[in-house]
């Protein structure tokens, strides 16, 4: 079996992974990078490469089909529509502003779609998924795992320090929550940190990030239609994947409740253990001193792209656009 040994190494990683999360309280997703990155030495092995591609490609896609099993049309009802334009005008605006940094501190369009789209959207899911649609060049993987790390990073930053943001700027449980829910890149972080000012921010802060993960293969269609479209380089190469068809049909299926309650549940808890998994043979392929190599500019450009929503969300809420 050609793909045992990496597939092993990768779910070994990924478990150590989730017991240094669990028992440490720190994103298991940074946890599997980092561990996976000791074991860069295997992944010129050919015994572990046919695996650890596998784990960080194909595994991969099969969680963010799952992932749509986290979110039912129900849930974005309940918004009304004022704040779900509110949530899809952050997101807009947010990738928007990652052409803009890179054109600022000179990195590539690639970059520039990977950072802003997972500073908008959902993170470290989003940056692999959107890297999985782009053309590659000999910067992607690279830029990719840069990508993961610094949202990973930043959004437990601000798990610890927006609720006592909000907290001092005099909002509500219901600003707080949205904002919350708004403005932190990984749902993990959002759950912690919204939970952590009450439940009711905490239910509020989970429904709006899962609205914004509802619009990642809204933004996978229009990257691969643009593409398509501009008959520049990687034309030929752009299709739209099946596993972007598989999360819009799992998320219909699961809005009209045609997925039993018990499926649902292990289908959302194999998601996770499937983007772990990912994660950590992402972490295997990368080698630490070409991160090194990156640069200053690299960092402001997730910085800013984060600063920006973060300021964008706070004076919706105030405007009175949503929170309310």
């Amino acid at each position: 079996m050609p793909l045992f040994p990496g597939v092993l190494l990768a779910l070994t990683v990924a478990t150590a992974a989730r017991f240094l999360g669990e028992h440490y309280s720190a994103p298991m997703m940074l946890f599997a990078l980092l561990v996976g990155m000791a074991f860069n030495f295997l992944a010129v092995d050919e015994r572990f490469r046919p695996g650890i591609e596998f784990s960080s490609k194909t595994l991969l896609r099969a969680g963010i089909v799952l992932l749509g099993m986290r979110i039912t049309g129900g849930d974005i009802a309940s918004l009304g529509l004022s704040t779900f334009l509110t949530v899809v005008g952050l997101l807009t605006l947010t990738i928007g502003s990652g052409f803009v940094c890179g054109k600022l501190f000179g990195r590539g369009w690639r970059f520039s779609l990977l950072t802003g789209g997972s500073v908008a959207i959902c993170g470290a899911s989003a940056a692999l998924a959107i890297a999985s649609v782009i053309p590659h060049n000999d910067k992607t993987e690279r830029n990719t795992l840069f990508t993961v790390v610094s949202v990973t990073t930043l959004s437990t930053v601000a798990m610890i320090f927006y609720p006592i943001l909000f907290s001092l700027l005099g909002l509500d449980e219901t600003q707080s929550g949205f904002l919350v829910g708004a403005t932190i890149h990984d749902v993990a972080q959002v759950v912690g940190a919204g939970y952590s000012i009450s439940p009711e921010a905490g239910d509020i802060s989970t429904i709006i990030k899962l609205v914004r993960v509802t619009m990642l293969p809204i933004v996978l269609i229009v990257v691969i239609m643009t593409l398509a479209r501009s008959g520049g380089e990687g034309r030929e190469k752009v299709r739209l994947p099946l596993f972007v068809v598989g999360f819009a049909a799992v998320t219909t299926a699961n809005s009209f409740g045609l997925i039993p309650e018990a499926v649902t549940s292990v289908g959302v808890g194999l998601s996770s253990w499937m983007l772990v998994i990912a994660i950590s043979a992402l972490g295997v392929r990368t080698n630490m001193k070409d991160m090194l190599q990156l640069g200053w500019r690299h960092v402001a450009v997730v910085v800013v792209e984060t600063l920006f929503l973060l300021a964008l969300a706070i004076a919706a809420v105030e405007i009175g656009l949503a929170g309310r």
